[in-house]
């Protein structure tokens, strides 16, 4: 059975499928910020959208990191170690794409079990 949570004017911000919740792209909301800046926010918005359909971060599985600037890697990697505990760290893959929008520097998509 598949589930849909927080519709959206082009898709549903969570969708679950076989106990296991996939998050759409989310990106900052303060796009003034640098790397770790948007990261932190991000991570922010993943905790509130897990409470919301009833998981935690402690509930991830994996991570797919969308950058534009490798060079501000570090400071992502700061914003997301200070967030998650080791014990819980998902799979993860940080990819480098070209565009993500005007000033978006980092798309982050998850999914987790509930």
């Amino acid at each position: 059975m598949i589930k849909r949570y927080i519709q959206t004017k082009i898709n549903h911000r969570v969708v679950e499928a076989a106990g296991i919740l996939h998050f759409g792209g989310l990106i900052a909301d303060d796009l003034s910020l640098g790397m770790k800046g948007q990261t932190a926010q991000i991570c922010q918005k993943i905790d509130k959208l897990l409470e919301e359909v009833g998981s935690s971060k402690e509930q991830l599985i994996t991570a797919m990191i969308y950058i534009t600037d490798f060079s501000q890697k570090d400071g992502m990697n700061e914003a997301w170690l200070e967030w998650l505990p080791a014990e819980h760290l998902p799979t993860r893959a940080t990819i480098g794409v070209a565009e993500l929008g005007k000033d978006v520097l980092i798309e982050v998509v998850v999914s987790a079990a509930r």
